[in-house]
């Protein structure tokens, strides 16, 4: 039975390598980011069972089930909280909570081996968000309601230039040239908007593709981004990001 090990902690994820070639899987790989496991699944052919940490370094997991339909089985290693890991039980999937317990994990084995999903089985990432408040694939905000002075003003995402951060407020820039400040920092944005029209290019701005008005090579192998309107900070794709931006913008 072969197995991959999804874990951005390397000295983690080595220690899990050693605990389960125990119980004779044959470990294929570990990797460490949404990114590096993308790549890994669109070339090579997928394993029985995968062991899959929630939170990785460059986002949420389920990330690479949006880009690639997996079909192995899955046991989460996760540290997420005790209601979010009895709904993933409820829902046939097992986990493990870290730190690992060599007992657990025994367990954890043993019942996917009892329970040899079908070829074509294949995890359902919408349960996975419901149940962890991340929306559904077809389920992302659409409009955002802001309070201006005693009104309240509705903004469509079509009409959204990018997000911003700015002393420790996140803001909305409008394709009309105006901001507004909201409630939502960006990391929490990032659940809540479309991955194929919104993608986070640096740590303060989250911009939607038909923003983009030119991008030009930067400085330390980084892009720069021009928006229709916007004209505050630059807009810098961070290094460790352009790949997956280049990937995003196809």
């Amino acid at each position: 039975m072969t197995t991959i090990i999804i874990e951005d902690e390397k000295p983690s994820a080595r220690l899990l390598q050693r605990k389960i070639e125990k119980h004779g899987l044959t470990i294929l790989g570990m990797l460490h980011s949404v990114e590096e496991s993308i790549a890994w699944f669109r070339s090579n052919p997928h394993p029985d069972l995968i062991f899959l940490d929630i939170q990785l370094s460059d986002g949420l997991s389920f990330e690479i089930f949006d880009a690639i339909p997996i079909k192995s089985a899955i046991i989460f290693t996760t540290a997420y909280d005790e209601y979010a890991l009895k709904a993933f039980k409820l829902n046939s999937i097992d986990y493990l909570l870290k730190p690992i317990d060599d007992d657990d994990l025994e367990q954890a084995v043993q019942k996917f081996r009892e329970r040899q999903p079908k070829p074509d089985a294949a995890f359902d990432f919408n349960y996975f968000r419901k149940m962890l408040g991340v929306p559904a694939q077809n389920d992302y905000k659409k409009r955002f309601t802001i309070k201006v002075g005693q009104h309240l003003k509705v903004i469509p995402v079509e009409e959204i230039e990018c997000f911003y951060s700015e002393n420790k407020g996140t803001y909305i820039h409008t394709t009309d040239n105006r901001d507004y400040l909201i409630e939502q920092t960006l990391e929490q944005l990032e659940n809540e908007l479309d991955p194929k029209k919104f993608y986070r290019v640096s740590r303060k701005f989250i911009i939607p593709l038909q923003a983009i008005k030119e991008i030009v090579v930067y400085s330390n192998s980084r892009l720069k981004v021009q928006l229709q309107t916007y004209k505050g900070d630059e807009v810098i794709v961070s290094r460790e990001r352009v790949s997956s931006f280049r990937e995003w913008i196809g």
